[in-house]
């Protein structure tokens, strides 16, 4: 009872750090005329919530969605916006400044391109990618266009994950040994029936470069990260979050691992969802670290940590002298004074950013990188594909992160991209570079 006291008693930021980010100065709020203009691309309730959060700092000007009800939806929020069911005709605008991308997964990598090429700046949620080689075309668009991209991934401008991080960049936890990783689990539903495509709904755009399947109501809006088709589960949902600290906590953020293997915890039901729902995944890096992730339904103290109330998940550093464990809203210690004392004048200290949407908007003035640039992005993406194929292969799998491949893996290497379904593959839908 003792110990779990002064476990709960550091749930909160040290005095010290926040002092540390209260002297910082805020961006100061811009009048109408020095906002830039944005258009929102996927007006579903993601896509919303961004556009409403960036709207502190500018003027959504166009709004596009396959679906004419998000449409609809979009035009409710910002009645002076023009509307789009063509992503292609926002491009072709030369008063628009940047792109807040909401769209499905299956569709981020193709929308930032031809933002990127369009000359314009993207937020774009997270993940950043549904396929390694995407992610590489991305990375590649953003460095030849000097455009700037902000992945949703917004835990990296959250107090309490970068204070995890930089506590143990500089050893406070002593010599880094393992990382945990929870996710919430996923859905595992079905059978699901064929049913008409709703009025004002373009299935065929919704679908682009994936399987030509009749529609189901339970692949599309919400629901559609359940389907390997469009998605990985909530490995790639929660786990671009989460997986991302724990690079980010490793200094390993434009790297990878050496070794995955995974294991499904359930059999997924027929004609129903297709990512799996429960799950372990192992990976390890070519500095000895270990790092575990696990789908959890657990609603108990795990891990010897105190959870919030209702949070399923989080990040777990595991050292030599001690643990970190953070989650949003809060972040805990074996020993409550590894947080307490404040880092040294000469400690490695990380990119700084307090709000996620405010640091895309301050680099679209500085054209300095965002905290979660494309390459980020991507490598954060890229764990959680790997995840997703050691599950669906159920061997282990050997990767080769410098080169991004699998080490002397044929039938491996052949999922680091999905075959295009004809007339929506990148030159059909982008265009030749």
């Amino acid at each position: 009872m003792k110990s779990a006291a002064a476990i709960t008693a550091a749930t909160t930021l040290p005095k010290w750090f926040l002092e540390e980010c209260q002297s910082k100065a805020a961006t100061p709020d811009l009048g109408p005329n020095d906002q830039p203009a944005i258009a929102l691309i996927g007006c579903g309730g993601m896509g919303r919530g961004d556009a409403k959060n960036a709207s502190r700092f500018a003027r959504v000007v166009a709004i596009c969605d396959v679906d004419e009800a998000n449409l609809g939806e979009g035009k409710k929020m910002f009645p002076d916006a023009k509307g789009y069911k063509d992503f292609r005709k926002v491009m072709e605008r030369d008063d628009i400044h940047g792109v807040i991308c909401g769209t499905v997964d299956h569709w981020h990598a193709m929308v930032s391109m031809a933002t990127m090429r369009s000359g314009k700046d993207i937020y774009c949620e997270k993940p950043l990618t549904m396929t390694i080689d995407e992610g590489k075309r991305v990375v590649k668009t953003m460095q030849e266009t000097k455009q700037i991209l902000q992945t949703g991934s917004q835990q990296r401008s959250d107090k309490s994950f970068r204070l995890a991080c930089e506590l143990v960049r500089n050893g406070r936890i002593g010599k880094l040994k393992h990382i945990d990783v929870w996710l919430p689990a996923g859905r595992r539903e079905g059978p699901f029936s064929k049913s008409d495509v709703p009025a004002g709904f373009d299935w065929d755009f919704w679908k682009g470069q994936t399987p030509d399947v009749d529609y189901v109501k339970e692949r599309t809006h919400v629901t559609f990260r359940y389907w390997w088709d469009y998605s990985g589960g909530t490995m790639t949902d929660w786990g671009a979050h989460h997986n991302d600290i724990a690079l980010w906590g490793m200094g390993l953020d434009r790297s990878g691992p050496v070794s995955i293997e995974g294991k499904p915890l359930v059999t997924m039901i027929p004609g129903g969802f297709t990512a799996s729902s429960e799950y372990e995944v192992m990976y390890t890096y070519a500095n000895g670290v270990t790092h575990a992730c696990r789908s959890t339904n657990d609603d108990s103290w795990f891990g010897g940590v105190v959870r919030k109330e209702g949070q399923h998940h989080g990040v777990k550093f595991h050292g030599s002298d001690g643990w970190i464990w953070v989650t949003r809203g809060s972040i805990q210690a074996s020993n409550p004074e590894l947080l307490v004392e404040p880092l040294g004048a000469d400690a490695t200290r990380l990119y700084e950013s307090n709000d996620h949407m405010q640091n895309f908007f301050d680099c679209m003035r500085s054209r300095k990188p965002a905290i979660c640039d494309a390459e980020i992005g991507h490598r954060s993406a890229t764990v959680c594909h790997l995840g997703v194929h050691a599950l669906r292969l159920g061997r282990k799998l050997q990767w080769d992160p410098k080169a991004e491949k699998f080490v002397n893996d044929s039938e491996a290497d052949k999922l680091l991209a999905r075959e295009q379904r004809k007339g929506w593959d990148y030159e059909s839908v982008l265009g030749k570079a």
